[in-house]
């Protein structure tokens, strides 16, 4: 466990700078700063034992994956109607 009486410590972090601002202005309507902000996800994380949140891949979100569905079931179609012997 860390002592309170500890020094902090000084991290950088390479960001979109329109992200920072974006970030800064958000947190900055909460009343915190962006360097507590980063503090507090840290702190959670440590909590946590892992990512405060689901991290997950957009990709197998439900709307994409019925949009592949969808074009799949199409392609099939397709397939089967240019395969009709006449």
């Amino acid at each position: 466990m860390q002592d309170a009486r500890e020094q902090p410590t000084t991290i950088s972090v390479k960001v979109n700078p329109t992200d920072k601002q974006l970030a800064s202005e958000l947190f900055d309507h909460l009343g915190l700063s962006l360097s507590t902000a980063i503090n507090i996800f840290i702190k959670k994380s440590i909590a946590e034992g892992g990512m405060p949140f689901e991290v997950k891949d957009p990709f197998y979100c439900a709307a994409n994956q019925a949009e592949l569905q969808r074009r799949f079931d199409e392609l099939n179609r397709n397939q089967t109607q240019d395969n009709k012997l006449d």
